[in-house]
């Protein structure tokens, strides 16, 4: 077993390894750019090293800064994570060269597998069967074009070297060919430095069900069982669970001597995924198809480590120490079920447009051994443009599924982050979702599911604004109490905030807004309470704070008979006093009035469009002057290596674009000057 490991990465993935690493005994050296220099991996490592700025290119993708840390702090192995350079062959090369041992496979197993043309022309020789489509290195548009139209639409365009979502465009007809190619290529060039793509017939109702091998430097390998992936957007796994529902022992044993045939076939050694789809027909006859294989950990490993009760980072360890496997494949069994939830900062209701910004209060869900959170952010952290805006990993495990369900419900339920937009409702949503509880999963489940998943939105419940206002009045009460015990009298009347007036029952109103809509919550002070008034419901309300700790605000509230536990923080953002009441698993996001609170109105005056995070323009898809209408592509903005469409808000004009094609913009910078049909 290594002494000291450098890890070559950033975020949960750094701190899974590190967790490991310090079981075992192992030291630990973190690398990290100037925007991490206080990230969590780097508080828990034993030892860091700044590599460079913010950028990834200029820090965690220097191969040269990352071995020249190893060297300089005397660590004998490196370990590269997920992304960066964890499938670079060169980087491995190097490792091999300098003498530091690279956790993880072959330089040339990564350059077997690293282009995905390469690598299905491998595996059809191996025997692995493939998808129709076209693999080969002529990449002129027109040839292309023509390869996609043979093959017969839909047809999937992927980034040859292309891999987490980034990269593939779906087309459903020839004339949207050539646009849905030059958008790839440009994001595939970004992402993976190549613009190689690969053309392959679609497959509805397709399922994405991957297989996790190990292999040693003694010629042992093993399957770990399967995972499911099917639950997507954008190409982007959502939600993964193990075992895949469904699956047969026949049809395993046979995905798994099919995934180990694969890595056999390139002399692979360490953790890698093979990645295959299933048609509509698999349920009826098995049939799969290879689609690639991921040199490396990957994101989902959790669920793999859940039902087999193995540490997958300790075998990396073990297995790059020249170690044999720990467990041969007919010691491997199959126990219970487990999900993996993605907590990201993004806005599903603007197809999933990341968000940025300081987390003011974060509250996982309580750990133990049916509950994991594997994270890289704390409370007061933030996320930046910079990297993916991943926040944490949730995941459960269960008996079988549906009481893994219930147990992924309560924890969605159980987690509170305020200050950038999360998709833990939408998740919430999705693992209630009829489609996905009765495991009716593919690739199309979201998108077929939009009516349950993107309901319209209606005003919160009044138990909503009672609970505020409780809460509100709870603080106020603590604050006098804080006061008066400063003060010289700390018994004095005066310094209570009980609401007496003389000779008549004191009463105050508290304004709420919610959208458009004004919210006043009518208060009468009691002598065991408050009695709220809202809408001609009226309730007599008592509370009492059940912690107290900064940026808290969890709160036991009574309404007549019904006891709620709440929490309510309050924030101020862009000079809004924002009240998050995290309320039933539900973050509703209302603005406290105040009249004594000055407030300017924010955000762009006009007909302006504003970018949504710093980027960088990529095309102009309107002409100045043109008329067009509501919801039509206008620019296209690359930001976190990821294409966004900005569109038209209503029917209108262009009068102006303010930036031409490659240039760098800023948060909120004003992007197109649009005239609004009519003036409105």
């Amino acid at each position: 077993m290594f002494s000291k490991i450098l890890i070559a990465n950033r975020g949960e993935i750094a701190c899974r390894v590190i967790r490991t690493a310090r079981r075992l005994g192992v030291r630990t050296v973190a690398v990290y750019s100037e925007a991490d220099d206080n990230a969590r991996h780097v508080r828990l490592a034993d030892e860091a090293v700044c590599i460079g700025p913010a950028a990834a290119r200029e820090s965690y993708l220097l191969g040269e800064r990352i071995l020249d840390a190893a060297r300089r702090t005397g660590a004998q192995a490196i370990h590269p994570g997920y992304g960066f350079l964890s499938e670079n062959d060169q980087f491995a090369d190097a490792c091999a060269i300098s003498g530091i041992v690279f956790i993880g496979p072959p330089a040339a197993a990564i350059r077997a597998m690293g282009s995905k043309s390469a690598a299905k022309r491998l595996m059809a020789a191996a025997g692995v069967p493939l998808t129709p489509g076209y693999h080969g290195d002529d990449q002129e548009p027109g040839f292309l074009h023509r390869q996609a139209d043979a093959i017969g639409y839909p047809v999937l365009i992927k980034a040859a070297a292309g891999g987490g979502g980034k990269g593939m465009r779906l087309v459903e007809r020839s004339d949207d060919f050539a646009a849905a190619l030059a958008s790839c290529q440009r994001e595939a060039a970004a992402s993976f430095a190549s613009e190689q793509v690969l053309i392959e017939k679609y497959l509805r109702r397709s399922r994405h069900i991957e297989i996790q091998v190990f292999a040693d430097t003694l010629g042992h390998c093993v399957y770990l069982f399967e995972r499911d992936c099917s639950v997507q957007r954008r190409h982007q796994k959502v939600l993964e669970e193990a075992p895949a529902p469904g699956m047969t022992p026949a049809r395993r044993a046979a995905m798994g001597q099919a995934a180990v045939d694969a890595a056999r076939a390139v002399g692979y050694v360490g953790a890698g995924t093979v990645e295959f789809i299933a048609g509509d027909s698999f349920a009826e006859d098995g049939s799969f198809y290879f689609m690639e294989m991921n040199t490396r950990l990957q994101v989902e490993h959790p669920v793999t480590e859940m039902i087999t009760g193995q540490d997958l980072v300790e075998w990396q360890l073990r297995v790059a120490g020249g170690e044999p496997l720990p467990l041969r494949q007919e010691q491997l069994d199959i126990r219970g079920h487990a999900l993996e939830a993605r907590i990201y900062a993004e806005n599903p209701d603007q197809d999933f447009l990341p968000s940025t910004g300081r987390l003011l209060h974060l509250a996982r869900p309580a750990e133990s051994l049916n509950v994991r959170v594997d994270t890289g952010i704390e409370q007061g952290d933030e996320i930046t443009p910079y990297y993916d805006p991943m926040i944490a990993k949730l995941i459960v495990w269960d008996v079988d599924r549906n009481a893994a369900l219930a147990r992924m419900r309560q924890a969605l339920a159980d987690y509170r982050i305020v200050g950038v937009t999360t998709n833990i409702e939408f998740l919430s949503r999705l693992v209630a979702c009829p489609a996905f509880v009765n495991a009716e999963l593919d690739t199309g489940l979201i998108e077929r599911s939009r009516g349950f998943l993107f309901p319209a939105r209606s005003a919160p419940p009044n138990s909503v604004f009672f609970v505020a206002a409780v809460a509100g009045l709870l603080r106020e009460q603590a604050a006098a109490v804080a006061r008066a015990g400063r003060s010289g009298d700390p018994w004095s009347p005066w310094s209570l905030h009980d609401g007496w007036r003389l000779n008549i029952q004191p009463r105050r109103t508290l304004t709420y807004c919610s959208g458009e809509t004004r919210h006043e919550v009518t208060v009468a002070y009691e002598a065991d309470g408050w009695r709220l008034t809202l809408g001609g419901e009226s309730v007599l309300a008592r509370g009492r704070i059940l912690d107290s700790g900064p940026f808290s605000g969890q709160v036991a509230v009574e309404l007549d008979d019904r006891r709620l536990v709440a929490s309510v923080v309050a924030v101020t953002e862009k000079q809004e006093q924002k009240r998050h009441v995290f309320l039933n698993g539900t973050n509703y996001v209302i603005l406290r009035d105040d009249p004594l609170h000055l407030v300017e109105a924010g955000g762009a005056q006009g007909g302006g469009l504003t970018a949504p995070m710093p980027g960088k323009v990529v095309a102009l898809l309107a002409a100045v002057g043109q008329q067009v209408d509501k919801g039509a592509p206008l620019l296209i903005l690359e930001a976190m290596k990821m294409e966004h469409t900005i569109t038209a808000p209503k029917n209108g004009r262009v009068r102006a674009f303010c930036y031409a094609a490659g240039d760098q913009v800023a948060d909120g910078a004003q992007l197109v000057d649009f005239e609004i049909e009519g003036g409105r």
